[in-house]
C-alpha cells in the first residue's frame, strides 16, 4: 500500500490547527509546509522499506531527523514554546500512527 502524501499531510495539517489555535495565523503556512515534508519522509521510509533498503532502526532515525526540523521550525516563530511545539508534532504522529505503521509493516510511529 503506498502511502498518498497529500491525504497523509491534510491529516497532519488538521491534527496540528488545534493545537497551534493560538498563533494560527502565524504558523498556517508553516504547518501546511511541515505537514508535507514529513507526509513526504513517511512516503520515502515505505519505499524504502519496501526496496529493502533500509532498517527499522534507520526509519526511526530518519523520522527523528524530520520531527526534529519540523520543531526548529515551529520554535522559530515567535509564541510558539518547545511544549506547544511538541505536542504539535505529537497530534501530527498520532493522526497518521495507524495508516504509516500499517504500510510499513511494522510500528515506526
Amino acid at each position: 500500500m503506498a502511502l498518498d502524501v497529500g491525504a497523509l499531510a491534510g491529516t497532519i495539517f488538521n491534527a496540528v490547527r488545534p493545537v497551534l489555535a493560538d498563533e494560527w495565523n502565524d504558523v498556517e503556512n508553516y504547518a501546511k509546509t511541515e505537514a508535507t515534508k514529513l507526509a513526504a519522509t513517511l512516503a520515502q521510509i515505505e519505499e524504502l522499506s519496501l526496496a529493502g533498503k533500509i532498517s527499522q532502526d534507520e526509519a526511526a532515525a530518519l523520522l527523528d531527523m524530520q520531527k526534529h526540523a519540523t520543531q526548529a521550525v515551529l520554535l522559530t516563530i515567535e509564541g510558539i514554546g518547545l511544549i506547544t511545539a511538541q505536542q504539535a508534532i505529537n497530534a501530527a504522529v498520532g493522526s497518521i500512527r495507524g495508516v504509516v505503521n500499517k504500510a510499513l509493516g511494522f510500528a515506526l510511529l
